[in-house]
Order: structure tokens, then C-alpha cells, then sequence
């Protein structure tokens, strides 16, 4: 079994109070790009001799960007045994997105410097005229909330064997009650970007279809999500063939999931749910198109569309959201064996179409297919955004940066795109034209699975999900290859971490049909 099911807020503490904590052996005085100090920052400053003036005037390195840090050793008598002026950027492009990254920097500084309790003295003090939803102060503890993350769940030596970890950090605010209260909600949310991102991590021989299905259950069930669970022998006599052709050369069987969360009724009149798709190939191959030795490192990962769903799940659940949403996840493993589907095979899918497999490592856009099939046959959602780690092809085209988001549907797009912006999560969209689908038309079957060359890769794999939308139902397609994963170093010493990618984005896209 997965260890993905721990979601727990970390030992690391984080408060809104008028006093700091006893004990308290870091102070943190934040500053803007100019560098002045805010009126309680001046307090501090003449309490400890001028040092933080005197310190930043002599600092021409430290730029106050947002989440720089300058740290200042304090000598014996003072209250704090260190003193760190944590940069903030420039005040009049100071937001929520600034102010996560200087609060994620601030407890990777907190880290370093081996602080046990630190306390933030002038938060309260930050004149933010672009914090329209959330306060400074939250942001900054969300950021910090984020930088916690380390998966770890298989060293056998903690680092905090050899460097304690921080304990707490403090935001000095008279408004400590209402600044808890909002903050409670975006921990919430962070600890369902920390499952998304221990769902991408885990290694593939721990979370595979059924084991991700358990987590599933196990995470969203406590919470009034109804989770269905549709096993290989079922998929099987349903007709699902593109889901069963991916997965039957494994032996872990392929398994289709969904989540409904109901929402709330307005006076008896029933609501179309929104619906969320997700890709979850817990380890790709490539199938019998085998993939080179570097292509295959980071193939654990090729779920994270389906860990973004599941965490987008867990969020709107904890909030109780009143907008019913129904989501599903197509779990399997591409593999290879005497029973792998082969290219030039043709298969059926669920919605009847016959499809020519050219590319076994085109498998993200088959399972897809019958998911899509499958929601809106059974629960007929208003709409559909479905997120897979479908190309490489998008990494070409936007880097690692930017999500490519191909939409039906110019109010989706709409939607999405300010979802992105209040999230902090980038998107850019991108061409869904005929000419994309018609080179998808194989001579023997319905369609094909990949297209004649190696030009506009994801645009193809985008038209071909789009044979399986039904006509006149908004839908968007978002193509997170790029996004999902940090990387880093080498192909032969990878630093590959998730990022939980698309938890954010979803949940304030539901929040706006809310």
C-alpha cells in the first residue's frame, strides 16, 4: 500500500498572535524593495542599536527581491539570536504569488540557519493594494506551509537527525483569530497540493492501479465523496477496450475511478456537475514502442493529472463546496509482455470508435478516451476539463513553465485563465483546429492514436481526445507534461520532485462556478 495517504499538517507550526512565542530565538522584519523600515521595524532596530539600518546600508547584495533574505547575527543581551530582513520585491508588484515565494524562501532560510522559533515582527504592517482575496500575512504562511514539503517516506536516516528542523514560526498580528481562520482554509488547500505531489513521488512499485484506487478511498470517502472503483473484469465486459489494451500487458490491472462530491441542492432544483478527468498511468514504458533508458526516469510521474484530481477532490470536499463535481481517473500501468497491445493493432473503444494504435507510447490519450466516454454517458457534467501528462511535445513548445490548455470553448478558456492568475499557476492556450483531426484519420480504423510526423504533437493528441467529446459540450483539455515535475541534474542523477501542479488551479475554477 501507497504511503500517499499522509496528508497531515507537518510538526512545523505556524500561528497568528499580539505576542511571540516563548522562546522565540529568530526575529524576521520584512522589507519592501526600497528597503525602509516599517514603524515597528524601527522599534526593533533602535531596540538593537541601529544594527538592521546599518546592516541593509551596507549590504549592496541584498536586493530585497522577493524571498531574499539577509541575516544578521545579534549579539549576546539581544532578544533574538538572529535577526533575518526577509525581502519582499517591489511594493507596487507585491501579491499573493510574491508573497507565497518569500514565505517558501523564508522557511528554507529558517532551515538553514538551524532557528527552532521564529517570529515575523512587522507582517501586520505590509501595505498590500494587490491582495484583493487573501491578507499578506496568510499568503506569506502558505508559502512557508508549501516550502515544508520533503518527501522522505523511504530514508531510513532523517535529516532532522542531524539538523532539527524549524518548530514555528509567529506572525505578530492583533487580528490573530480572523488571520487563523483564513489560513486554516489555504492549509487545507496546502495539504492537498502535499497529496498531489505524494501521489506523483511515490515509487511505482508501491502505487500502482489498485493500491492508488485504495488511496483514493481511503483519503476522499471520510470526507462525503462517493468514490466508485471500476475493476479490470468490468472494464472489460463494459467494452472499454482502450483502457484494457493499455493495461493488459501488466500485472496490475487497469482500473477506472470516480468521485462524486454532491454539492448542495439550490431549492430542490438539480445541478449538472462540473467534471474533472485525470490521466494515471502509475508507470509508462512505452509499451512495445519501448522508451530509451532517460525517457523512462521520470515515468512515475505519468499520473500527476490523476494526483491533481484526487487532491482537487480532497480540497473541494473540505470546504464543502456547493457545486456538485464528479471526477474520474484512469488508473493504469504500460507495460510489456507476450499480451501487449501492439502497433498496428486496432481496438474499440468504450464509445464504439475504432482506433489504430500506431505508438504504444501514445497510451495517456487512449485511456483518456474512454474516461471521457464514460463521465459524460454517466453523469453528464455541464462541462469537462481533463489534465494528463500527455507530451513532450508541449515542452518544446512552452517550456516548463506554462500548462498548454486547448479548449472547445472560449468561456472555459475564459474561466480557466483566471482561475490560473488568482492560483498562480500559468497557462497558455493553445491551437484546437480541423486540420489537427483529419491528420489523425487512419485508413483502417476510425482514427489513429498518433499523427504522420513529429510537428504539433500536442495539438494532435489534443484532437484526438476531442473525438471523444460529445458535440456541443464545453470542454478543456490541459497538458501539464511541462508543469508536473521539477527536474533538474543529469539523466543519470535525476532530481526529480512533484510540484502538485493543477490542485490549485482546479479548486479556484470551481470556486468561480460557485
Amino acid at each position: 500500500m501507497a504511503k500517499a495517504t499522509k496528508s497531515a499538517p507537518p510538526a512545523f507550526k505556524i500561528e497568528f498572535a499580539k505576542s511571540p512565542a516563548k522562546g522565540a530565538d529568530c526575529g524576521i522584519i520584512a522589507v519592501f524593495a526600497d528597503k525602509k523600515l516599517s514603524e515597528s521595524a524601527k522599534l526593533t532596530d533602535d531596540l538593537l542599536g541601529g544594527i538592521v539600518a546599518h546592516q541593509l546600508k551596507h549590504s549592496p547584495a541584498f536586493k530585497a527581491g522577493a524571498g531574499h533574505t539577509l541575516a544578521i547575527a545579534l549579539p549576546p543581551r539581544a532578544p533574538y539570536t538572529r535577526l533575518i530582513v526577509l525581502g519582499l520585491g517591489e511594493k507596487s508588484s507585491f501579491s499573493a504569488q510574491s508573497a507565497e515565494t518569500a514565505g517558501g524562501r523564508l522557511y528554507g532560510a529558517l532551515k538553514t540557519y538551524g532557528s527552532k522559533a521564529a517570529v515575523l515582527l512587522n507582517a501586520a504592517e505590509l501595505d498590500a493594494p494587490k491582495f484583493k482575496e487573501a491578507s499578506p500575512e496568510v499568503s506569506l504562511a502558505l508559502g512557508a506551509r508549501l516550502g515544508t514539503y520533503e518527501f522522505e517516506h523511504y530514508k531510513t536516516a532523517k535529516k532532522d537527525e542531524i539538523v532539527p528542523a524549524p518548530r514555528s514560526l509567529t506572525f505578530l498580528s492583533d487580528d490573530g483569530k480572523a488571520l487563523t481562520k483564513d489560513f486554516k482554509a489555504q492549509e487545507d488547500l496546502a495539504m492537498s497540493v502535499f497529496l498531489a505531489r505524494n501521489l506523483v513521488n511515490e515509487p511505482p512499485n508501491r502505487l500502482y492501479p489498485e493500491s492508488f484506487a485504495k488511496v483514493i478511498e481511503q483519503t476522499l470517502k471520510p470526507l462525503g465523496v462517493k468514490v466508485e472503483v471500476i475493476k479490470s473484469d468490468q472494464l472489460k465486459k463494459m467494452g472499454m477496450g482502450c483502457m484494457i489494451a493499455v493495461g493488459q500487458a501488466s500485472e496490475n490491472p487497469p482500473c477506472l475511478v470516480t468521485m462524486s462530491w454532491p454539492g448542495k441542492a439550490s431549492k430542490g432544483k438539480k445541478q449538472k456537475p462540473l467534471g474533472l478527468v485525470g490521466k494515471g498511468i502509475t508507470f509508462d514504458t512505452g509499451g512495445l514502442s519501448l522508451k530509451p533508458y532517460e525517457g523512462m526516469l521520470d515515468m512515475k510521474c505519468d499520473m500527476a493529472g490523476a494526483a491533481a484530481v484526487v487532491g482537487a477532490m480532497r480540497t473541494i470536499a473540505l470546504r464543502k463546496s456547493p457545486v456538485p463535481v464528479v471526477a474520474t481517473v484512469a488508473l493504469a500501468e504500460n507495460s510489456v509482455s507476450d499480451e501487449a497491445v501492439r502497433p498496428s493493432d486496432i481496438i474499440t473503444s468504450y464509445s464504439g470508435k475504432t482506433v489504430e494504435v500506431l505508438n504504444t507510447d501514445a497510451e495517456g490519450r487512449l485511456v483518456l478516451a474512454d474516461a471521457l466516454t464514460y463521465i459524460q454517458r454517466k453523469h453528464d457534467p455541464r462541462l469537462i476539463l481533463d489534465l494528463a501528462t500527455l507530451t513532450g511535445a508541449i515542452m518544446i513548445a512552452l517550456g516548463l513553465d506554462y500548462c498548454g490548455v486547448f479548449a472547445n470553448d472560449d468561456a472555459v478558456w475564459k474561466d480557466l485563465e483566471t482561475a490560473a492568475k488568482t492560483a498562480g499557476e500559468k497557462v497558455w492556450r493553445m491551437p484546437l483546429d480541423e486540420a489537427f483531426r483529419r491528420e489523425m484519420d487512419s485508413p483502417f480504423a476510425d482514427i489513429k492514436n498518433v499523427g504522420n510526423g513529429r510537428y504539433g504533437g500536442s495539438s494532435l493528441g489534443a484532437a484526438f481526445l476531442s473525438e471523444f467529446v460529445d458535440k456541443g459540450r464545453p470542454w478543456a483539455h490541459l497538458d501539464i507534461a511541462g508543469v508536473a515535475i521539477h527536474k533538474g541534474g543529469k539523466p543519470t542523477n535525476p532530481k526529480t520532485f512533484a510540484t502538485g501542479w493543477g490542485v490549485r488551479i482546479l479548486d479556484q475554477f470551481v470556486r468561480g462556478h460557485e
